[in-house]
C-alpha cells in the first residue's frame, strides 16, 4: 500500500480497519507529519519558512497569502487544501485524514480544532477509522476554540463563534452560537 491508496480511500470515504495495511501507511505519514510540525513549531521561522513547512507537511503548493501562525498540529498533513489568502492562528489541530478543504479569505482563530475521522462505535472494531472531510467555504471567520466535527461543510461567509461546537453544515451567511452550534441569525452584507 502506498500513500496514494490511502488517499483514495480516505477520500473515497472508506474504512480503514485498524491494523491494515491502509492504517499501517497512516501511521508512517503521521510520523512524517510529527517530524515537520515539531520543526515548525521548535522555534521562530520568517513567513516563508513556515509556508515551505506548510507545503512540505500537505504536499502542496502554499500560495504566499497564506498566514500561519503556530504553533499548528496535524497528524496527517497530506489531505489538507488551502485557499488564498487564508489565515490560521495560533494553536489550530487539524486531524486531516478524511480532508480539510479551506476556502479563500478565510479567518481561523486560535485553537480551532478540525477533526475528519471518527472510530467504530461497536466495541470489536473500535480501531476502525471513518473518514468524512471538512469543507470550510470561502471568506469563513472562525472563532477561537472552535471544534468542527467530521462531515461538516460550511457555507462561504459564515461567522462561527467562539467556543462553538460544529456539528452539522452550516448555511451561507449564517452565523453560529452554541454547543452544539445553532443558527443565531444572519449576516448581512
Amino acid at each position: 500500500m502506498t500513500l496514494t491508496d490511502l488517499l483514495h480511500a480516505l477520500d473515497s470515504g472508506e474504512t480503514v480497519p485498524a491494523n491494515s495495511p491502509l492504517h499501517a501507511v497512516m501511521h508512517e505519514t503521521s510520523q512524517e507529519a510529527l517530524r515537520i510540525t515539531g520543526e515548525l513549531n521548535g522555534k521562530y521561522h520568517e513567513p516563508v519558512r513556515v509556508r515551505e513547512l506548510l507545503a512540505e507537511l500537505t504536499g502542496r503548493e502554499i500560495d504566499e497569502s497564506v498566514t500561519l501562525f503556530p504553533p499548528f498540529t496535524s497528524d496527517f498533513g497530506k489531505n489538507i487544501r488551502l485557499g488564498k489568502r487564508v489565515f490560521l492562528n495560533a494553536g489550530c489541530r487539524f486531524q486531516d485524514q478524511g480532508g480539510i478543504e479551506i476556502g479563500d479569505d478565510c479567518l481561523i482563530g486560535h485553537n480551532t480544532v478540525i477533526a475528519t475521522l471518527n472510530h467504530d462505535l461497536a466495541p470489536s472494531r473500535r480501531g476502525d477509522l471513518h473518514p468524512s472531510p471538512v469543507v470550510i467555504g470561502k471568506n469563513v471567520w472562525i472563532g477561537a476554540n472552535v471544534t468542527i466535527l467530521p462531515g461538516v461543510t460550511i457555507g462561504d461567509d459564515a461567522v462561527i463563534a467562539a467556543a462553538s461546537v460544529v456539528t452539522k453544515d452550516v448555511p451561507a451567511r449564517a452565523l453560529m452560537v452554541g454547543s452544539p452550534a445553532r443558527i443565531l441569525r444572519t449576516v448581512e452584507g
